[in-house]
C-alpha cells in the first residue's frame, strides 16, 4: 500500500517540494520545518518517508552529479596511490640508505623499519575515520571532508622531504610520523566519501554508482608504479652510475601522491552538503530548539515550587529525563536502530567480511615486492642495476593490479544491480577462499 495518499490527506505535509540545484528537495521556509516537530512518532515517520521517496525520485544522473562522483572517485584514487606506493618506496629505500651493508642486508631496509612505515598510513586512517566521521556527522559533510584532503596534501609533502633529524631520530620515524598524519586524512576520506556518495544517489543506482567511486582505488593501485617507472626511467643512467641518485626518486614518486589532491581541491571546497544532509540538519536543529525550550520551561517551573530548596531544585533538573533530550538525535536513532538484532546483524556481517577482506587486501598490495620477488620474477636484488630492478618490481605491480583488482573493481560496477550485493560478495570470498 502507498504512503504517499495516506500522506497527502493530512494537513502537514509539504505538497510541493521545491527542487534545487542539486537535484533535490529542500523545506521551503523555517515555519515548515517548525510544523513538523508537533507530530506524533508514525506521522513523522510516514512524511520522513514520503520525503525520501521525492528525493529519490528527483535524483537522477546529470552533469553535476557527475562531477561530484569525479571529486569522489579521484578521492580513492588519490588514497591508493598514498598508501601503497609506500611498498615501492620501501623498495627504494634500501637502496639508497643500505648499499654498504654486507651480505643479505645489502640494500634491504630492515623489518622494523620496513613494517613501521608500511602500518603508519593504517594507523592514521582509524584515527581518521573515528574522528573525522564523527566530525562530518556534526561540522558537515563537505566541510570536513575539504579539511581532511589538505590534511593530505600537507602531509604529503612533508613525507616527500623527510630525513634524518637528529640522532635517534632517523628518516623512517620522521617518514612514520608524517605517513600517520597522512593516514588521519585518508582516514577521513574513506567514510565521508561512501556517505557523500550515498546521500547524492537514488537507491535505483546507488550500488552501481558507489561501486564505480570505489573502483578508481584500482586505477590508484596502478598509477604508483607507473609513476615509479616514469620516475626511475628519468634518472636511470645517473642511478646506474650513483646509486644515491635513488633519493630523489622516491621522494619525488611521494610527491607526485599530492597532484589528484591539489586538482580537485577547489571542487571539494564549493561542493555543498547534499540535501538529504541539510534536511536531517534542519530537522534536527529545530528539534534541538524545542528541546531547549522544554528545558527552559521545566527548569523555571521547578524553580519556582522550589524556591526554598535551590540544592535540592538544582538536583532534581541534573536527574530530570528533560535533560536527556539535548543528546544529539542521531546518536539516539544510532543506538536505538541497532540496538535490534536484525539490525545489528547487518552491521556485524558487513564490518567483520570488510575487516577480512582488508586482512588479505592490504597484506598483498603493502607487500606484493615479496610476493614478486618469490615468484621469481623481480630478477636479483645484488647482481642486477638497481634501475633494472625497481622498474621489473613495477611491472610485476601493474600486472597484479591490471589482471586483479582493476577487472573486479569494473565487473562489481555493471552487475552488481543485476546479481545483488551479497551475491557478489559471497562469489567473491568463494573465489578468495579457493585461491588462498
Amino acid at each position: 500500500m502507498s504512503l504517499v495518499p495516506e500522506i497527502e490527506a493530512r494537513p502537514w505535509v509539504l505538497q510541493a517540494p521545491s527542487a534545487t540545484p542539486e537535484s533535490g528537495f529542500i523545506f521551503k521556509d523555517d515555519e515548515s520545518v517548525k510544523t513538523t516537530n508537533g507530530m506524533d512518532g508514525d506521522e513523522s515517520f510516514l512524511q520522513r518517508q514520503y520525503e525520501l521517496a521525492q528525493l529519490d525520485q528527483s535524483q537522477r544522473v546529470n552533469w553535476e552529479m557527475i562531477k561530484k562522483l569525479t571529486v569522489c572517485g579521484v578521492a580513492f584514487l588519490n588514497d591508493a596511490y598514498d598508501m601503497f606506493a609506500i611498498n615501492i618506496v620501501a623498495m627504494i629505500l634500501g637502496f639508497v640508505y643500505y648499499n654498504d651493508a654486507e651480505g643479505a642486508d645489502q640494500n634491504t631496509v630492515p623489518k622494523k623499519w620496513d613494517t613501521l612505515i608500511k602500518i603508519a598510513v593504517q594507523i592514521g586512517c582509524l584515527l581518521g575515520q573515528l574522528v573525522l566521521g564523527r566530525l562530518g556527522d556534526k561540522v558537515g559533510r563537505t566541510t570536513i571532508y575539504s579539511a581532511s584532503l589538505m590534511i593530505a596534501i600537507i602531509t604529503t609533502i612533508a613525507s616527500a622531504f623527510s630525513s634524518s633529524m637528529v640522532k635517534g631520530f632517523n628518516v623512517f620515524i620522521v617518514l612514520f610520523i608524517w605517513r600517520v598524519l597522512l593516514g588521519i586524512g585518508i582516514g577521513g576520506d574513506y567514510p565521508l566519501t561512501a556517505t557523500i556518495v550515498s546521500e547524492y544517489c537514488s537507491t535505483a543506482n546507488r550500488g552501481k554508482l558507489m561501486a564505480g567511486v570505489f573502483a578508481w582505488q584500482g586505477f590508484g593501485n596502478v598509477l604508483a608504479p607507473i609513476v615509479s617507472i616514469i620516475v626511475t626511467a628519468c634518472f636511470m643512467s645517473k642511478i646506474d652510475a650513483d646509486v644515491l641518485y635513488l633519493d630523489y626518486v622516491w621522494r619525488i614518486i611521494i610527491g607526485v601522491g599530492c597532484i589528484p589532491g591539489v586538482a580537485t581541491l577547489y571542487w571539494r571546497l564549493t561542493m555543498a552538503d547534499s540535501v538529504r544532509f541539510q534536511n536531517i540538519s534542519a530537522n534536527t536543529r529545530a528539534s534541538s530548539m524545542e528541546s531547549t525550550r522544554a528545558d527552559e520551561e521545566k527548569l523555571l517551573a521547578t524553580e519556582t515550587r522550589n524556591t526554598n530548596s535551590i540544592s535540592e531544585s538544582n538536583n532534581e533538573v541534573a536527574q530530570s529525563p528533560l535533560m536527556e533530550s539535548n543528546r544529539p538525535g542521531h546518536t539516539k536513532t544510532f543506538s536505538q536502530h541497532f540496538s535490534e538484532w536484525r539490525h545489528l546483524k547487518v552491521l556485524l556481517g558487513t564490518s567483520i567480511a570488510w575487516f577480512a577482506l582488508d586482512v588479505a587486501f592490504y597484506g598483498i598490495n603493502l607487500n606484493s615486492a615479496v610476493v614478486i620477488d618469490a615468484i621469481g620474477f623481480a630478477g636479483d636484488l645484488y647482481q642486477d642495476k638497481p634501475s633494472h630492478f625497481i622498474i621489473r618490481n613495477c611491472v610485476g605491480n601493474i600486472i597484479i593490479n591490471i589482471l586483479g583488482s582493476v577487472p573486479g573493481y569494473w565487473i562489481t560496477v555493471f552487475t552488481i544491480e543485476r546479481l545483488g550485493r551479497k551475491t557478489i560478495q559471497l562469489m567473491g570470498f568463494g573465489v578468495l577462499a579457493v585461491l588462498y
